[in-house]
């Protein structure tokens, strides 16, 4: 067992260990500095000297090969970490803020003539859960909705926006999968028995 104060071996590399040549065809210098070989293998390295390096990475260029396209499609899901993620700002509907989020546990605004006409006024029903409205929003669809209704409007969108029909475009097949992600949400979200998910699309 090492003493405390003493540093692990692993972390410096061996005495003997071969040094690496500079992979820069006629240098002559130890390869000590390392760059990712290309895009798919960045954990893969090429090794150069310290003016070679330099070179390498200065000619580097990830997106290389790429159309402009895949190179917009790309950036778009790197902004996520590579997750899916709704669009910024889909909450549906004209008022999509809920005064239902500012709660007032110890009663200090309940004397307020703007609760009071809350406490008054009835639910309206022709207003969606807040958590479908985003779904919605992306269906095109209002509330209530019935099972039918939902079905036949997942079927239309998921045909218009099919990689088959377009062409195998990249923003279609994105489009598609949120519309997948919302027909999912609100099916089950649907009072009563849910309609039966159509065949998965794209």
């Amino acid at each position: 067992m090492a003493r405390r104060g003493e540093r692990s071996g692993s972390m410096f590399a061996e005495p003997e260990a071969p040094v690496r040549p500079c992979e820069s065809p006629g240098c002559p210098l130890p390869g000590e500095f390392r760059a990712p070989r290309d895009r798919k293998t960045l954990n893969q390295y090429r090794w150069f000297c310290l003016d070679h390096v330099r070179a390498y990475n200065r000619a580097w260029d990830y997106y290389k090969g790429m159309s402009p396209g895949e190179i917009e499609a790309h950036l778009r899901d790197d902004s996520g970490w590579q997750r899916p993620t709704w669009p910024l700002g889909r909450l549906g509907g004209a008022n999509p803020f809920d005064p239902e989020v500012l709660r007032d546990p110890l009663g200090v605004l309940g004397a307020t003539p703007l609760h009071q006409q809350r406490r008054a006024k009835p639910p309206r029903q022709d207003e969606p859960p807040a958590e479908l409205r985003a779904a919605l929003d992306v269906l095109g669809l209002g509330w209530p909705i019935d099972a039918l209704a939902l079905r036949s409007r997942y079927k239309e969108l998921a045909k218009r926006y099919h990689p088959d029909a377009n062409g195998g475009d990249r923003q279609a097949e994105e489009r598609l999968k949120d519309i997948n992600r919302a027909y999912s949400l609100v099916r089950r979200k649907l009072p009563g028995k849910a309609t039966p998910a159509p065949a998965a699309a794209g």
